[in-house]
């Protein structure tokens, strides 16, 4: 199953995909794709639905982030040993965790803003864990019953607000529109073996990440039980899981966003992302 939001920003209303791809809007049976609706015994009765049966959306429907009322955004950092080498960074020990701010969500085709005076705005394609149960103290054997599903992540990152201030990785991870999540929240059965999901992105059409699941440094049923040791996962959480080689800091010299740039992203069963990069709007 394929669940996703749609409508204006800020006033989503919940949808499935069917199974010919088209968009059926599923407002009459739920209010949101939100925590409350993400438990084993509520998804299995939307899995039951016939999609025919429900309303069909224009193909154009601007679709929201694919999970609505996200308390947490956990990350995973140099979750991939290519990437942790071209960043000059070690291979970590144990999962580096960080946050990005809930308010740096935004739908998986709205624009990114560039922040006034950032000049190394970068990319990061990412497979994201979309917590369906409270997930505390799990083992790794227990963890994947944790998980409502999986989603394609844009963990769009300005480095120098990383890596050059002084503090914590989230001043570079949170500004508004650098997390764009979705299309879709698919199902752990709908997208199968979750350490196999190929995963690339392109700017301006050109190939900048490829990468694949499989070489993650920790998977997923070890991300969720080791959070779950320093923290109680709630339903809603999202849990970006690391970036595949390829990002603009990594090249040389580096490559980083500027106004009218174009990102594409996807990955196998997840769905694709396109953004344009434009100036942030005055307040």
């Amino acid at each position: 199953m394929k669940l996703f939001r749609h409508g204006p920003k800020g006033a989503e209303k919940p949808g499935v995909v069917d199974a010919t791809g088209g968009l059926r809007d599923l407002s009459r049976v739920l209010t949101d794709i939100a925590p409350a609706a993400l438990g084993p015994d509520f998804m299995s009765s939307l899995a039951a639905l016939d999609p025919t049966s429900l309303p069909l959306l224009p193909p154009d429907t601007r679709l929201g982030a694919c999970v609505g009322g996200v308390g947490n955004v956990v990350c995973i950092g140099l979750n991939y040993a290519d990437h942790a080498a071209e960043s000059g960074l070690k291979v970590p020990g144990q999962p580096i965790v960080f946050n990005k701010h809930s308010a740096s969500i935004s739908g998986p085709n709205d624009d990114v803003w560039l922040a006034p005076g950032s000049q190394k705005l970068d990319w990061e394609v990412e497979l994201g864990i979309v917590i369906g149960r409270t997930a505390w103290h799990v083992s790794e054997d227990e963890a994947l019953d944790c998980v409502a599903g999986y989603c394609l992540v844009n963990d769009v990152s300005e480095r120098a607000y990383q890596t050059e201030y002084e503090g914590q990785w989230a001043k570079g991870k949170s500004y508004p529109s650098h997390c764009p999540i979705g299309p879709w929240l698919v199902t752990p059965d709908e997208l199968g073996e979750v350490q196999s999901v190929d995963l690339w992105l392109d700017v301006n059409g050109e190939r900048r990440q490829t990468g694949n699941t499989r070489t993650m440094i920790f998977g997923v049923a070890t991300i969720v039980s080791y959070l779950s040791r320093f923290m109680a996962l709630q339903p809603g959480d999202v849990i970006p899981t690391g970036t595949p080689p390829g990002v603009g800091m990594g090249h040389k010299p580096p490559l980083y966003l500027k106004v009218g740039d174009v990102i594409t992203l996807g990955g196998r069963g997840l769905g694709e992302q396109r953004q344009t990069v434009v100036s942030s709007p005055v307040f």
